[in-house]
């Protein structure tokens, strides 16, 4: 049986409407066709330009077995390769990030420049062909400071995404931040299990007490009374001028999560600004601003702006930072997360900002989904699982989830 049939079959497993079956999680044939049809044909969020803001700068990530390099090459263009010697397939950056001159193989020394050509293979004979042996060379799309990868010989259209992408995205001015934080994690968990968790706010009443507090995710269906419309009204009526001036838009004037991803289109991308609770200028602990204002913003009353690109990135920027989480598939049942915090690139630690005042809120939101991630791995694991009814109510965004990896498999 071919693995296309095969894939087709496990898919009719899955009923509309419904978690998906054990299989989903745990067939080694099903993950390494994600890898293929998903994670080596989209577009990657890789990270930021200010991560990479000199040349010769470079920061390396991995994509199950596939190891990647992202630098500023000499004419101070962004560049991404594979990670690996054209000689016999070495790793060549051993470390997470740094900065070098040229591309230095440890094992026989063959160079490459920072724009991926061999330059230098001392001991080869002498009518060797250069030019056919530089880097493997990847995609790479800028928007806005982000950088994107992929691994496709034709990826997607990427114009659709910098269309909703850049104008949402503009004042924030990711390309002129600087990394405050970064913090690595290893979730045990399939990919899958941590988007799903992502996509629903249905545990977060019990889960996530300090995040229901500064924001209005709960707050749909039946779980909306006149107090919660009122507070809401409020929240935007406050907001309002400071966004007219800054020329952003309201883009999501409800309770509840903005409808994301749009599967029916295999839309991957979203963008949209909402409104943090009364009190709240920040997500931060108490609310109150933790930094200095970035990008372009004049006042702090700019609700939180959030972006998300499948299959692997999120972000939530208030006024004064920006948190951003990566996820990278490391095994069928490991996914490395990197969360990332931005600030003004002017802004001083210990001066500006304290990292115990600006990591702790989305610190602890993050470590308490991948908890709860890694309890939902361990049940499915179970023999006695069976896939489960999603809510109509507070589930939408994960069906459309699971409906959009459907789609992408097929």
């Amino acid at each position: 049986m071919s693995s296309t049939t095969y894939i087709k079959e496990l898919v009719a497993t899955h009923r509309q409407g419904y978690a998906l079956p054990r299989a989903f999680y745990h067939d080694r044939v099903l993950y390494e066709y994600e890898l293929g049809k998903i994670w080596r044909n989209s577009w990657i969020f890789a990270g930021f330009t200010c991560q990479v803001q000199k040349s010769g700068d470079f920061f390396t990530f991995t994509i199950d077995t596939d190891a990647i390099v992202v630098i500023r090459d000499g004419e101070e263009q962004v560049r991404a390769f594979h990670n690996i010697c054209t000689h016999r397939g070495t790793l060549l950056c051993q470390e997470d990030e740094g900065s070098m001159r040229a591309f230095v193989c440890p094992y026989h020394q063959w160079t490459f420049s920072l724009g991926g050509d061999l330059v230098s293979c001392i001991g080869m004979h002498e009518d060797i062909d250069k030019s056919e042996l530089g880097l493997h060379t990847l995609h790479v799309e800028i928007c806005e400071g982000l950088i994107f990868v992929s691994l496709s010989p034709s990826p997607p259209a990427f114009e659709p995404a910098r269309e909703l992408l850049t104008p949402m995205a503009k004042a924030q001015k990711f390309e002129e931040a600087k990394v405050a934080c970064i913090i690595d994690y290893e979730i045990l968990a399939n990919w899958k299990v941590v988007w799903e968790n992502n996509r629903e706010c249905y545990h977060c009443n019990v889960n996530h007490p300090q995040y229901i507090k500064s924001n209005f995710d709960i707050y749909e269906g039946n779980n909306v009374s006149t107090r919660i419309q009122e507070r809401l009204q409020k929240s935007l009526a406050r907001s309002e001028v400071a966004w007219d001036f800054e020329g952003s838009t309201i883009s999501h004037r409800e309770g509840g999560l903005a409808a994301f991803p749009d599967a029916d289109n295999d839309i991957w991308y979203s963008a949209s600004r909402t409104v943090l609770s009364e009190g709240y200028e920040s997500e931060s602990m108490d609310g109150k601003r933790v930094a200095p204002l970035m990008g372009e913003y004049k006042n702090a009353s700019v609700g939180v702006l959030r972006l998300r690109t499948l299959p692997n990135f999120w972000n939530h920027s208030s006024c004064d930072h920006a948190v951003t989480t990566r996820l990278l598939p490391a095994g069928l049942h490991l996914t490395k997360a990197r969360v990332i915090w931005l600030v003004h690139e002017d802004a001083q630690v210990g001066t500006d900002y304290q990292l115990d005042k600006l990591t702790p809120f989305w610190q602890l939101t993050s470590e308490q989904d991948w908890e709860l991630c890694e309890r939902a791995q361990r049940g499915i694991h179970s023999t006695a699982y069976r896939p489960g009814p999603l809510s109509k109510i507070r589930e939408y965004n994960l069906d459309a989830f699971i409906r959009w990896y459907i789609r992408q498999l097929v």
